[in-house]
């Protein structure tokens, strides 16, 4: 039980420095939203310790065709 217990707050504290990551970069300041901006959000919150060290996760949606006329 214990070991669980440890690794629950483990997992909490890396995502509340995952969010202070967010927030630092100024992700929730905009009401705009796109898939480049939501993914970039989500694998800063999910990887959000590692941009202390040097990381900087970007994600960028590929490009889509365009309907035919």
């Amino acid at each position: 039980m214990r070991i669980s217990s440890t690794l629950a707050v483990l997992v909490l504290v890396w995502l509340a420095i995952g969010v202070t990551a967010a927030v630092q970069r100024g992700y929730f300041s905009t009401s705009e939203a796109s898939c480049s901006s939501l993914g970039s959000v989500a694998v800063t919150i999910f990887v959000g310790p590692l941009n202390y060290v040097g990381v900087n996760p970007i994600i960028e949606c590929p490009e889509l065709p365009e309907p035919s006329e």
